[in-house]
């Protein structure tokens, strides 16, 4: 089954550079803010740069869940495309007001679908102890980034009492920060042939 998701590792290790990449301008917009350094009109610029990222990101991810899988498909990474695709796509079109709520709930969409996903595969992969450190944390952890994005939306956790909230880039730079080195892990996972990786990507069909 594993054969199918290497076919794929070049999508997500792509999903990787563009999320690492994201994560760049956040920080960046985090530090200048549209009244330091940078005009109004090139930090502008960034975000839409970031969205679009975002949006090729997404259907990166929704390809690799669909790519020639012919024992399965991985549903929860095609969750994760879409909600990063909407991630990505809602400030390039929509032309009303957009509050920040709206986006950290799509994180915690792609957040969780990515921590179920991975725990899931750390419970697979009893032939490998590392790998299933590594991805046992990794899901432990997109589900605690799920849960803090829910706490914000929710006022859970206080930003700045003022309009402007530049915290809020930081938060997202964590994130895609997070998100880049689990795309990373995905497409570095080491091919180890096991009945038990049917499983992991949903929906199996028995090959005849």
């Amino acid at each position: 089954m594993l054969q199918t998701l290497l076919q794929a590792r070049w999508l997500l290790a792509l999903c990787a550079i563009l999320d690492a990449v994201i994560s760049v301008i956040y920080l960046s917009m985090y530090d200048t803010g549209p009244d330091g350094p940078l005009t109004f009109h090139g930090w502008n610029g960034m975000a839409m740069l970031s969205s679009r990222l975002a949006l090729t990101a997404g259907v990166c991810t929704i390809a690799a869940g669909f790519w020639k899988y012919e024992k399965g498909k991985s549903w929860l990474l095609v969750l994760n495309g879409l909600a990063c695709s909407a991630y990505g796509l809602t400030p390039l079109y929509w032309r009303g007001a957009l509050s920040f709520d709206f986006f950290a709930l799509l994180i915690v969409a792609m957040a969780m679908t990515a921590g179920v996903l991975a725990l899931d595969i750390a419970r697979n992969l009893r032939h490998s102890s590392a790998d299933a450190w590594f991805f046992g944390l990794a899901g432990a952890s997109s589900l605690a980034f799920a849960l803090a994005f829910l706490a914000l939306a929710n006022r859970w956790i206080q930003l700045e009492r003022r309009p402007f909230h530049p915290s809020v880039f930081l938060w997202l730079c964590s994130y895609f920060v997070f998100s880049a080195i689990c795309m990373l892990g995905l497409a570095l996972r080491p091919h180890r042939p096991a009945s038990s990786d049917v499983r992991l990507l949903g929906n199996p069909r028995h090959a005849h």
